[in-house]
């Protein structure tokens, strides 16, 4: 079946395998906060670069805080762009982790980073405030990382993890770091836990890094990467092979069912990948004014319908894809 690209064949193919798609109790907000980022990455779905100018301002961040602490919410997840290089990246994680009820704080992590002038104070700062760590790391072996980071990209990603890992990062409890695996082609991931193993042992072997988890992500054929599919012939290929590996399965851990995402302009989504079709959620039915993360009223927002288009198929096919990895 080719997929359309005006008709939404996911909501059909839910339709078809009765998997209705319906929000949870939120427990993740997720904050895209710029485009800002020290590296150009093929398959990256932000179109994120060093000359993006897209970066959350202080007062979004005061407006996001005072709302998010009158929450329940126990998770905040940063990721970007690369997080660090916004003015109020410090000051945002330090007042979450020492709010009244301190919330857990991940960080999509651009190891990179730590190489670069000025930013030599992350490492040491993500540990004092116990902020998980979710970093990119393709493959274990540097060709393949290189194709799609950069060139050197390998070698500045290991010295990165080395120093991490003698903070404690990976061996002590309370420093969680895990790896995120993208293929780096029109494939799906492979099995996780297989690929985990093989990680661990290569990385130990031959590096002696140590880490937690190994998340496998689909790639989106959107942004970016949609460009890199069209150049090479592959875009309608790749969006057929999402298709026809919908696993109705992954339906009820899709990370949109309990995630509010929010762009850098404090606009509310439903996942990331819905932030960068443009795809937001809105106070009217006239979609002339846009949610304000800020103006969310929970109980309310859990009734809102979720809004899908076909590149939600990237997120069930196969194995299933979230920004925690796997989904079965």
């Amino acid at each position: 079946m080719v997929i359309s690209e005006v008709k939404n064949d996911f909501d059909e193919a839910l339709f078809e395998a009765s998997a209705p798609l319906s929000r949870s109790k939120a427990e993740i907000l997720q904050l895209n906060i710029g485009k800002l980022c020290n590296l150009t990455c093929v398959h990256c779905h932000v179109n994120a670069g060093p000359k993006r100018k897209e970066i959350m301002t202080g007062e979004t961040v005061d407006q996001i805080l005072d709302w998010f602490e009158k929450t329940d919410i126990p998770t905040l997840d940063l990721t970007g762009g690369t997080p660090e290089m916004i003015p109020d990246f410090k000051r945002l994680v330090t007042t979450v982790r020492n709010f009244d009820q301190p919330r857990r704080v991940m960080d999509r992590l651009n190891a990179t980073i730590i190489s670069e002038p000025g930013f030599e104070w992350v490492p040491e700062f993500l540990a004092e405030n116990k902020v998980e760590i979710i970093a990119s790391m393709p493959c274990y072996e540097p060709d393949n990382v290189n194709s799609q980071r950069g060139d050197g990209v390998f070698d500045r990603s290991i010295e990165a993890f080395q120093k991490l890992n003698e903070l404690g990062y990976g061996r002590d409890p309370e420093l969680v770091i895990n790896f995120v695996y993208n293929p780096n082609g029109a494939f799906l991931p492979p099995e996780q836990t297989g690929l985990e193993a093989d990680y661990k042992r290569e990385m130990k072997e031959h590096f002696d890094i140590d880490f937690n988890s190994l998340y496998c992500i689909a790639n989106m054929a959107i942004a970016r990467f949609a460009s890199y599919l069209k150049r090479n012939g592959e875009f309608e290929e790749y969006s057929n092979l999402l298709r026809q590996s919908f696993n109705p399965g992954t339906v009820e851990s899709l990370m949109c069912r309990n995630t509010i995402n929010v762009s850098w302009e404090g606009d509310v989504y439903d996942c990331d990948f819905n932030q960068m079709m443009k795809l937001p959620l809105s106070n009217q039915e006239s979609d002339e004014k846009l949610m304000k993360v800020w103006d969310i009223e929970l109980d309310a927002f859990k009734a809102l319908p979720i809004r899908t288009g076909n590149h939600c198929f990237g997120c069930t096919a196969g194995s299933g894809s979230s920004c925690g990895g796997s989904l079965s």
